[in-house]
């Protein structure tokens, strides 16, 4: 533990500014993505039964798109990608580990949400750009609806690896679901286990299908 600790202290020192404050990075990340899925849904107009019925198939490419970006890039270094590997890796993994899972302040939350920055490219660099490409090709229902899908499993994600990084004993922790959701996920942070099982962070439903699921 006191690698650990000493590892915090020389990350707020190095990476989270004076001025940083974790509840508005929670707020900025939630009101920003909340408006970005109302906006898309208020665009649908009178959606037919077949494009409702594509929101669980966009849930589930959202759902592999986390695992193969969490397997790989997150975990491995890319070219052109190693800001991620380095701040997943070598940093989240270094600050929070499967014995010291809990941030001690909300200046921790740094190292669990995605900066804000990301949000907008998320929306601009994918959600946007599919979404326009379905609207084009099939109907704008289902570019809107991909959109508000995709967003709102951004969201999810935020919320819920958030969760799992808060005191076991808090309300948030104490939840039926987070607690299933954040052994997954404690078994990941195992630094001896970390690039090879529990890939998801949201619902283990890739790491079933391809055999990466741990449980202890």
């Amino acid at each position: 533990m006191e690698d650990v600790a000493a590892f915090r202290t020389h990350h707020r020192a190095e990476h989270i500014g004076p001025r940083y404050n974790g509840w508005l990075h929670f707020a900025t990340t939630s009101v920003g993505s909340l408006a970005a899925i109302g906006f898309a849904i208020s665009r649908v107009r009178a959606p037919r039964p077949w494009e409702l019925a594509c929101i669980p198939l966009f849930f589930l490419i959202a759902n592999l798109g986390e695992y193969f970006g969490h397997r790989g890039p997150m975990h491995h270094r890319r070219r052109g990608l190693g800001i991620i590997f380095e701040r997943h890796t070598l940093q989240h993994h270094q600050f929070y580990r499967h014995d010291a899972m809990a941030a001690d302040s909300p200046r921790d939350f740094q190292m669990v949400l995605f900066p804000p920055v990301m949000l907008l490219f998320f929306l601009g660099g994918l959600a946007a750009p599919i979404g326009l490409l379905l609207g084009t090709l099939a109907t704008p229902n289902l570019g809107w609806l991909f959109a508000a899908t995709g967003v709102s499993y951004f969201l999810t994600y935020e919320w819920l690896h958030w969760s799992y990084h808060q005191p076991e004993t808090s309300a948030i922790g104490r939840l039926a679901l987070v607690r299933v959701l954040r052994r997954h996920h404690t078994i990941h942070h195992d630094l001896s286990r970390m690039t090879r099982v529990n890939f998801n962070i949201t619902f283990p439903i890739a790491d079933a299908v391809f055999g990466t699921t741990a449980r202890d």
